[in-house]
């Protein structure tokens, strides 16, 4: 409940140095205008297929660069520019961890990136490290369906851990008992 108020929270200014422990998921307002070139991260979307975040440089007013998430196009959809002029945004700042061990590494020269890595993709665009995931933009990015920050993505294993620790226990309860119950019963073949 705590994430969820927070991702909905009202927007602020961006922080002139966010920390990632801190300010993940902060809401932020933008004011600036798209510069060129575009990421393509694989993904899928439920109900949906295969398709790309699109991910874009971004220069504010203040003369800031970070990195824009605009959201998902299908795989086979049409790679529209992005609003051109003043353009307003809100957002959440996100560090994802997308990459574990069966992660492909992303392939820069074929535009085709696997996982969001924001040092890197902040590397190719001479930003800073900062990732905004689009949640509202003025003008409208007719190019790209915006994939809000939101708890659906963040792992909460805690039921899955209850149950595992409380089925242990029970079966150790068991098999201690059946242990104290064997070790009463009277050896076979031993003469009373």
């Amino acid at each position: 409940a705590e994430i969820e108020a927070k991702i909905a929270a009202a927007p602020v200014a961006l922080p002139e140095s966010p920390e990632a422990e801190a300010d993940k998921y902060l809401p932020v307002e933008l004011t600036g205008r798209f510069q060129p070139g575009l990421l393509r991260v694989l993904v899928s979307q439920k109900h949906v297929g295969a398709g790309y975040r699109i991910i874009s440089p971004f220069e504010t007013e203040e003369g800031r660069r970070v990195l824009l998430d605009r959201g998902f196009i299908r795989i086979d959809g049409e790679m529209r520019a992005p609003p051109t002029g003043p353009v307003e945004v809100i957002g959440n700042l996100h560090w994802p961890d997308d990459r574990n061990s069966s992660t492909p590494e992303n392939d820069l020269a074929e535009n085709m990136w696997f996982a969001r890595d924001i040092e890197q993709m902040a590397g190719v665009f001479e930003t800073e490290p900062l990732l905004v995931v689009v949640r509202e933009m003025s003008p409208e990015d007719t190019g790209a369906t915006p994939l809000p920050v939101d708890t659906s993505s963040i792992p909460n294993d805690h039921l899955e851990y209850a149950i595992t620790w409380f089925s242990l226990a029970v079966l150790w309860a068991a098999m201690t008992g059946l242990l104290i119950w064997r070790m009463r019963q009277p050896a076979k073949g031993a003469e009373t």
